[in-house]
């Protein structure tokens, strides 16, 4: 097998993996970087692909998936609940991005009439490929991708996004794999820990709620997809007893991800987490739930780049009784992260110094730098196996590499487009 890097490769996003063995290649995700001006992988022609896998519906795995569907017709398989994310994501993602995008709607659904969804543990064949998907622990129908070989019976696991650790919202990625001969792993976190999971869950609702019973409004900015959902799964397994309020594409999010609770570690406790939340629905709900007060608002976007959570925040900015917690990663130059970094945030056109308590809480789903070491040992040979990290900003990469190289794994952090041969 042959492995060529087009993105992902010592950055965080436009994750794609080409996977070729005879005349057989298999795409691995097809992500954006999720600047300004969108990145893109480097390119690939569609003709020249034999399938497409995506391991989750996150755009900086799935973001530029539609470029493979404007004249071509190629196989993508994922879970079926990463399939129905994926839509609604990549379709917000041309609402939002549209003028700086080379695909459209139509591609969009050219993409999902070639879908076909797929069980973790079921082995699905594509030419001289045998394809084999298993929980990765990310969000809910995230997936590693195990890739054999039929000619030589060489093994390729790719992680995808990982977490080792189980959440409210979904359990521990799977280790009960196969050993594989090259293991393409993650460094988001390589050389980080993060808090304990519990502490900073009782951290946080004991924030909420101090908030709440002051007389303010708690607004909690969150990624649409996974981390709206396992907060409201956080507040109702700590028998939070307050106002909670849905909002964004959280909502249609949730909705989606209830109808898949075969995915979920806990399906009872997300059902009676988005029942007990009152979804917001319309302009009049909005104007409303902010004279409610106290409350709690759940709301995308989750690094306040746009959605509703803006409307809420100007009405929030002000009031010291008020609290804005960050549970997101942010990523630098985002709206969030200035406001972690100054104090500071715009607000209808005007730079404010935010007068409410401002937070962030760690709820990563990616595990961090010692959960991944355990992973490795759990799956990999030092003898057989090639670990190739990737998807780490600055040093993570060669860091990561450089640490399993001292415990005496073959490690290699590659370059952007290099090809290695498993």
């Amino acid at each position: 097998m042959r492995v060529r890097f087009l993105g992902g490769a010592r950055e965080i996003g436009r994750s794609a993996i080409l996977v070729s063995e005879g005349g057989t290649r298999i795409l691995l995700d097809m992500g954006v970087i999720l600047e300004p001006v969108p990145g893109f992988p480097a390119h690939v022609r569609p003709r020249d692909l034999s399938a497409v896998v995506i391991t989750h519906a996150h755009l900086d795995h799935s973001g530029a998936s539609p470029i493979l569907y404007t004249s071509w017709k190629v196989p993508l398989y994922a879970t079926k609940v990463t399939l129905s994310l994926m839509k609604l994501l990549l379709l917000d993602f041309i609402k939002v991005s549209g003028p700086l995008l080379p695909f459209e709607v139509i591609e969009v659904e050219n993409l999902m009439e070639c879908a076909e969804p797929v069980n973790f543990g079921e082995p699905i064949d594509i030419g001289n490929l045998t394809v084999t998907l298993y929980s990765s622990g990310h969000i809910p129908g995230a997936a590693q991708v195990l890739v054999e070989s039929k000619r030589t019976g060489k093994r390729l696991l790719y992680t995808g996004d990982l977490n080792t650790l189980p959440t409210r919202l979904v359990g521990p990625a799977d280790t009960q794999v196969p050993i594989p001969d090259a293991l393409i792993i993650e460094s988001t976190y390589a050389n980080e820990n993060h808090p304990d999971r519990m502490m900073e869950e009782e951290r946080f609702v004991e924030a909420v709620r101090e908030v709440v019973e002051r007389g303010g409004i708690a607004l909690i900015p969150s990624l649409a997809v996974g981390r709206a959902q396992e907060i409201l799964c956080i507040l109702t397994a700590h028998h939070f007893e307050y106002d909670v309020v849905l909002d964004g594409m959280a909502r249609q999010a949730s909705a989606i991800i209830r109808s898949y609770t075969e995915f979920v570690r806990n399906p009872d406790l997300l059902k009676r987490a988005l029942s007990y939340a009152h979804w917001v629905s319309s302009w009049r709900d909005r104007r409303e739930v902010v004279r409610q007060r106290p409350l709690a608002i759940v709301s995308s976007a989750g690094m306040l780049k746009g959605g509703p959570v803006l409307y809420y925040l100007k009405h929030v900015v002000n009031d010291p009784k008020s609290s804005i917690f960050l549970v997101s990663y942010q990523i630098p130059g985002t709206p969030g992260d200035v406001l972690l970094r100054t104090g500071r945030v715009f607000v209808e056109g005007k730079e404010v110094r935010v007068k409410a308590e401002v937070e962030r809480f760690d709820f990563s789903a990616h595990a961090g730098a010692d959960q991944l070491m355990k992973f490795v040992r759990k799956v990999a040979s030092k003898d057989r196996t090639k670990i190739l990290p990737v998807h780490g900003e600055g040093d993570n990469c060669p860091l990561f590499a450089s640490r399993l190289q001292s415990e005496g794994f073959k490690a290699l952090a590659p370059q952007p487009l290099d090809e290695v041969r498993v």
